[in-house]
């Protein structure tokens, strides 16, 4: 006989009815997302569908076709654990359907990283159930068993060791169960869950705590694993109950990523390219003043670029920030502007010159700081046509993007070229220089 769980919070979270579900269903599906690629792994709200149901139902619309078994690594609201559980339930019942366990993987959880069975937890748990009629819907077509987990307050390293183990098989994926801030004025709200946002694109945890978000110890195992994997965080959606309810009292966030297998300035030259040109003609165009309020919300993720104009082959200007310190939307508009109208080694831009531009976009990486011994050291670490390099002395700093060993080919040449930026002399060097790593993606 099934060890079968009822719902818990249909009625409540979402509708009990099958009928009642595919009205939200079917109204979430007139406007879905659909990302450039599938993904294995998502962080989706778990709140009511009223409030978070359309991001969920999205970011599981993210997940790849082919995927046969699902962890949901969610936070325990109504039992305290200090280590994560597992159930010994064999399917989940739902008003549009059941699902069942992939059991085979419950036992190795248990055996393999001695997580303990506790049903007790799973029994009026909502952060797991909320996602599965979501799933019936998404994947009818498709067979899927799931891996429910629940996270334990002290378990981050071992949800990311869990990810990183079943990673291997490409049948598995991943849904982190998460809301982010609960209760604050709606102000606060979009500051603290913009701040966690940042953490997560940026692959920080050092200042995650559960106060940012309720499923924290998912969050952070799986922003660990990105990072050790060189993995992106896209940003799909991002706002609080106050925009649906317009209580300006209290709300609780909610956010939505996928991770993508790359560093998120390759996604975004691959499938934005045209975009990003478009972008910076149109705030040339427009003399700054271009404001756009339909885009792929990647581009409300902070992030540094260099716009660089030439008229026949020869340099007309170009301005960038080195560090990520706003929206990419925004540096991309703020930074095409000045290139054109005030890099101050060129007179602004002519009406007539702008029919014969040519714009390059240089999307840059954070900057990451050597440790060297000395100049040759630091000489042996540079890549040439790889790297930009950042070098800073007290008060002198200068900063060359990767395309400039195009006319600077030696290693040598190239530093010593770049302290002269700085107003250094080229046989300078003291314990006090440093120098910082970034890598660019060129658009153009």
């Amino acid at each position: 006989m099934l060890n079968s769980k009822n719902p818990c919070v249909d009625g409540m979270f979402y509708p009990k009815t099958k009928e009642e579900l595919n009205i939200f269903f079917d109204n979430f599906e007139k406007n879905m997302f659909t990302s450039k690629e599938k993904s294995r792994a998502v962080i989706a709200p778990h709140a009511g569908y009223v409030y978070s149901g359309k991001l969920a139902f999205n970011i599981i619309n993210c997940l790849k076709k082919e995927i046969e078994n699902i962890f949901i690594i969610a936070p325990a609201h109504k039992y305290y654990l200090e280590e994560c559980a597992i159930s010994n339930y064999d399917e989940f019942i739902l008003p549009n359907g059941k699902i069942e366990v992939n059991k085979e993987i419950i036992n190795e959880l248990n055996q393999k990283f001695d997580i303990k069975f506790c049903d007790e937890a799973f029994n009026n748990e909502h952060a797991i159930e909320v996602q599965l009629p979501i799933l019936n819907y998404l994947k009818k077509d498709n067979n899927f068993k799931i891996i429910p987990v629940l996270s334990g307050v002290y378990d981050i390293e071992k949800v990311k060791e869990i990810i990183g183990f079943y990673w291997q098989d490409e049948k598995n994926g991943f849904i982190i169960s998460s809301d982010l801030s609960h209760f604050h004025k709606p102000d606060d709200t979009k500051k603290i869950d913009l701040d966690t946002a940042n953490l997560i694109e940026d692959n920080k945890i050092d200042n995650f705590n559960p106060q940012r978000a309720c499923g924290n110890v998912g969050i952070c195992g799986l922003v660990k694993f990105a990072n050790e994997n060189n993995f992106s965080l896209i940003r799909l959606g991002l706002y609080n109950s106050s925009d649906i309810t317009h209580d300006t009292n209290s709300a609780v966030g909610y956010g939505a990523w996928f991770l993508i297998e790359e560093e998120k300035n390759k996604y975004i030259k691959k499938y934005y390219s045209d975009f990003i040109l478009d972008v910076c003609k149109n705030s040339i165009k427009h003399k700054g003043k271009y404001y756009l309020n339909d885009f792929d919300d990647i581009f409300n993720q902070m992030g540094a670029c260099f716009v660089t104009l030439k008229i026949n082959g020869f340099l007309r200007g170009c301005i960038g920030s080195i560090i990520a310190y706003e929206s990419l939307i925004d540096n991309l508009v703020k930074n095409a502007y000045n290139s054109a109208f005030k890099d101050p080694r060129f007179m602004p831009l002519s009406d007539e010159e702008f029919n014969k531009i040519e714009i390059e976009v240089s999307l840059l990486s954070n900057p990451k700081k050597m440790n060297f011994i000395n100049e040759e050291d630091l000489l042996n670490q540079i890549v040439p046509f790889e790297d930009g390099l950042i070098i800073k002395d007290k008060n002198y700093q200068a900063v060359y993007l990767p395309s400039v060993w195009e006319q600077l080919p030696d290693k040598k040449l190239f530093l010593n070229s770049l302290k002269k930026k700085a107003g250094l002399n080229e046989n300078h060097f003291s314990n006090t220089f440093e120098a910082y790593r970034f890598y660019a993606e060129k658009i153009k």
